[in-house]
């Protein structure tokens, strides 16, 4: 792994996404290279930092605050290919290219933003609304990802994103709904166990 070519990656498509989507598109990888030198380091940041401010700032405690971080960034890693995996599906619908490589590259990259806010989840309320807006832009992203990466039409990008985004909700949706179970049921059986 090469941390400036890590850090060259992540400044262009936050800071010049119009530049480096056509890049992103040409370049050969593969799933392994993927997440090993891109999602796995950058989908740790929020799991991290968010672990962090909750040992901190909530009533959690380290080993909770542990699990759900393991969580978190299990279900991010796992995310980022379901996502792919509906990007490439949808791909002949939307008059796009299939390719998985591609379809990793377009959640993979797009993400940027979203995990790199994540540093602010150690600041309680203020973090969250920062990492809601690097979620945001991290959407924005796909956006102008999905012409270059999986060579959709510009007439069809913003249905094939639309539909992309619907499913991707209800999917984060759903997740958290499971950590949040997970938590609330270890967070119980704690409870009664020192009661």
């Amino acid at each position: 792994m090469d941390i400036n070519k890590l850090i060259e990656r992540v400044k262009n498509v936050l800071l010049s996404p119009k530049t480096e989507w056509p890049v992103i598109a040409q370049e050969q990888t593969d799933i392994v290279r993927l997440y090993t030198g891109y999602i796995m380091i950058l989908a740790a940041i929020p799991a991290v930092f968010g672990f962090l401010g909750n040992v901190v700032f909530s009533p959690l405690g380290i080993g909770l605050s542990f699990v759900v971080m393991i969580l978190t960034y299990a279900f991010a890693l796992g995310m980022v290919f379901v996502v792919a995996l509906i990007i490439d599906a949808l791909a002949p619908t939307f008059g796009a290219q299939k390719s998985q490589i591609q379809a990793l590259k377009t959640v993979a990259y797009a993400n940027t933003a979203s995990w790199v806010a994540g540093i602010f989840l150690i600041i309680p309320l203020v973090g969250w609304i920062i990492a809601l807006a690097g979620s945001i832009y991290s959407l924005v992203q796909l956006y102008f990802a999905l012409p270059h990466t999986m060579k959709a039409p510009s007439e069809k990008t913003g249905g094939y994103f639309a539909v992309v985004l619907v499913i991707a909700i209800v999917l984060s949706w759903i997740i958290g709904a499971i950590v949040a179970a997970i938590t609330i049921g270890a967070a119980v059986g704690t409870a009664g166990l020192r009661g």
